[in-house]
């Protein structure tokens, strides 16, 4: 506004020096009009040197005052982006916690999934140990106990391995063990035969009996009175010999034994 003021007075200025010419002054009025003239130029470019550097003055403060604003600004805007980084840290951090976290509880899950398994799958052997199942020996099917039947089959392996000792000794206990299994009868007949084996036809006489009183209608029943006659014969009991083969003839006559027992007869004949 000052600078406008000053720019207005000066063309004032030149107009009324052009005006003073023109007119018809003397010499010394027109003159003192120079001369005054000259001193409000003078004056006016004083005072537009002033108002230039009002206006630079004013300019550089303006420039500092911006300076100033823009540096709190980047200021403000550092402190917030530290506060950002900082925040992005502890995230990173947390997240990186709860990671560990999760793959810790993961751990856990399939362990004790895995124990679960373990344990569900020692249950069900248990209690399959504790089920009765289906077998079938010498043609009879009934059920037995899972330790009943592994017994029973640990003992006949024994004899079918030629372990006769021993085999008597597991059908004994067999049989002592359970003494109303349908797998007893079986078990006389071959612990008859291991007693026969290991040549004591006494024991074997008694047990291939007790067969034939527990169940005459055994599968093995013939084969157990042929091993009785036999076991007579190696007694040199030859009469008692004779007799058992006539009683395995008369008493199961289409049996295999039957066949057998007739050709002894008449060897011994």
């Amino acid at each position: 506004m000052r600078l406008r003021g000053i720019r207005v007075g000066v063309l004032a200025l030149l107009m009324a020096a052009g005006t003073a010419q023109g007119a018809l002054f003397s010499d010394d009025e027109a003159r003192a009009a120079i001369v005054e003239l000259r001193q409000r130029i003078e004056t006016l470019r004083s005072e537009l040197r002033e108002a230039r550097a009002d206006a630079e003055r004013n300019a550089e403060r303006n420039a500092k005052v911006s300076k100033e604003q823009i540096g709190d600004e980047v200021a403000t805007f550092g402190r917030s982006l530290l506060d950002l980084q900082r925040q992005n840290e502890l995230l990173r951090t947390d997240l990186a916690r709860l990671q560990g976290t999760y793959e810790e509880l993961a751990r856990l899950v399939s362990d004790l999934q895995r124990q679960q398994k373990d344990e569900a799958q020692a249950l069900m052997e248990r209690l399959a140990k504790l089920e009765p199942m289906k077998v079938a020996v010498d043609g009879m099917e009934f059920t037995a106990m899972p330790g009943e039947k592994r017994d029973f089959e640990l003992a006949l392996d024994t004899f079918r391995k030629g372990d006769f000792p021993n085999a008597q000794t597991y059908f004994v206990a067999f049989i002592n063990r359970y003494p109303a299994s349908p797998y007893s009868t079986s078990g006389l007949f071959w612990l008859g035969n291991a007693q026969y084996a290991l040549r004591d036809y006494p024991n074997a006489i008694s047990n291939f009996r007790l067969l034939l009183a527990k169940d005459p209608q055994h599968l093995r029943a013939p084969e157990a009175l042929l091993s009785v006659a036999n076991c007579q014969l190696e007694l040199k009991d030859t009469k008692a010999a004779r007799g058992t083969l006539e009683e395995l003839i008369r008493v199961y006559p289409g049996s295999e034994a039957a066949k057998a027992a007739t050709e002894r007869l008449a060897a011994l004949n």
